[in-house]
């Protein structure tokens, strides 16, 4: 028979076991939850201003910045890292409170696209980016009613159809769907029709922007669609001559790259890392310039880089693809910039971004936001045909003003400045973006409208 001072006994026991696990399970779930937020971090989207260095913060006296949000720091690469704030911050009033209406278009023309990953992060993808984060600025610049707006903006994903051949982005189709795009706002709403369109804006990402073909000698004889050459048009072509794929009322804007991708790459380059290679480039170097097309591929500026430097232990070029390229930029001293096809390159952003001095290699090419980034003092330009002379141009800029160049390539504001984050920031693209719209309210229907009232 069990006695009561027994029965006492287990039930003590009992507790000690039940509290005992509890304990455990408590402290186990401390550490899993420790471990997940520890792990979503290391995932955020970085801000660009996340490569400053600690210690020589530049500012561009030209931005006002609103210090506003928590700053987290970790030294990868001697930079601070500083993520961005969960709510977008953008003031209207900076942008003589501009207002933009975001068509809510049928998911045929955009997120359908967003089913192949490819489609948000290639280099063509600014299209999504920008898409994204005017639609996070509600309540802000962005209006929901239509009546209220100065431009409107029409979502249409042009660059995400991917060839099954060699898997390039295949925009055949683009001029269709643009066209459709628009016969369904004209007909739904009178906004369109109410301007013909001179307040409308789209994106174009790609080779010739709005003109939508991949290969110049097309792009140029095709032009840029009739139905849009009222619009306004956000494109990473652009030239400082006199262009028919620029006949039209257009913003240069930069290729997309991945913040994300930028700051992993960032965060496994070691602090104290050299920049060991002098000079870097990776791509596409044809040994004979001349295509299966029959057109000159890079005008033969790369094949001459190719023959003329590949066996230069000066030169570290690449034909190949690399997935780790960006680490590679991350340690060279000066990045090459060539055309390809049209004369942007994504290569101009990521050496930004990553502190390699850009070459470029493109004769009258238009860069993004030049009043946002003064592109003399952070880069170098080489002529085509000199080329045949890259060498020794380097090594004179090494001697003389290379550290000045490296410094201003510090700012973070310039590294802002070219970078698209789905949670816009302070003086990031698609601030740039907007900054340039606002002076552009001269063709907003409703400020001519208010003007005669």
């Amino acid at each position: 028979m069990i006695t009561h001072k027994q029965r006492r006994t287990e039930k003590g026991l009992c507790f000690k076991h039940y509290f005992k696990w509890i304990l455990c399970f408590s402290f186990t779930l401390y550490c899993l939850v420790s471990f997940l937020v520890d792990h979503d971090q290391e995932d955020l989207p970085l801000s660009p201003s996340s490569f400053s260095r600690p210690n020589t913060f530049l500012t561009n006296p030209k931005t006002k910045f609103i210090a506003s949000h928590a700053v987290f720091e970790s030294k990868i690469h001697d930079h601070a890292l500083i993520f961005p704030p969960q709510r977008p911050n953008i003031r209207t009033d900076v942008f003589n409170n501009l207002k933009i209406y975001v068509y809510d278009l049928p998911s045929k023309f955009n997120t359908d696209w967003l089913a192949n990953n490819r489609c948000s992060n290639h280099l063509f993808a600014a299209e999504v980016a920008l898409h994204k984060a005017l639609l996070s600025l509600e309540g802000d610049v962005r209006t929901e009613d239509p009546h209220e707006a100065d431009f409107f903006f029409v979502p249409v994903y042009v660059s995400c159809n991917f060839s099954t051949v060699n898997g390039f982005p295949a925009i055949g189709h683009a001029r269709s769907l643009i066209k459709e795009a628009i016969e369904l706002v004209s007909a739904q709403y009178p906004f369109w029709n109410r301007t013909s369109g001179s307040d409308h804006v789209f994106t174009a990402t790609h080779d010739f922007g709005s003109c939508f073909h991949t290969m110049e000698d097309r792009a140029i004889a095709d032009g840029v669609p009739r139905i849009l050459r009222n619009s306004i048009v956000l494109q990473t072509f652009g030239v400082t001559f006199k262009h028919p794929c620029q006949e039209v009322e257009n913003v240069v804007i930069p290729p997309y790259i991945s913040p994300v991708s930028l700051h992993k790459t960032q965060k496994n380059i070691p602090v104290t890392k050299e920049r060991d290679i002098k000079v870097f480039f990776r791509g596409k170097m044809e040994f004979h310039p001349k295509n299966i097309s029959g057109r000159f591929y890079s005008k033969r500026v790369r094949t001459e880089i190719w023959r003329s430097y590949s066996s230069d232990r000066r030169f570290y070029l690449q034909r190949q693809r690399f997935a780790g390229y960006q680490s590679e930029i991350a340690r060279s001293v000066f990045c090459l910039c060539p055309l390809g096809w049209a004369p942007w390159s994504p290569r101009l952003v990521e050496s930004v971004a990553l502190g390699c001095v850009p070459v470029i290699i493109a004769d009258g090419i238009r860069l993004p936001f030049p009043s946002a980034v003064r592109w003399p003092d952070i880069s170098l330009t080489v002529a085509e045909r000199d080329v045949g002379k890259l060498g020794e141009i380097l090594e004179h800029v090494a001697e003389t003003n290379l550290s000045v160049i490296q410094k201003n390539l510090e700012d973070p504001s310039v590294k802002r400045a070219l970078l698209f984050n789905v949670l816009p920031q302070e003086g990031d693209a698609t601030w740039q973006v907007l900054e340039a719209l606002s002076k552009k309210l001269h063709r907003s229907a409703i400020r001519r409208s208010n003007a005669f009232l």
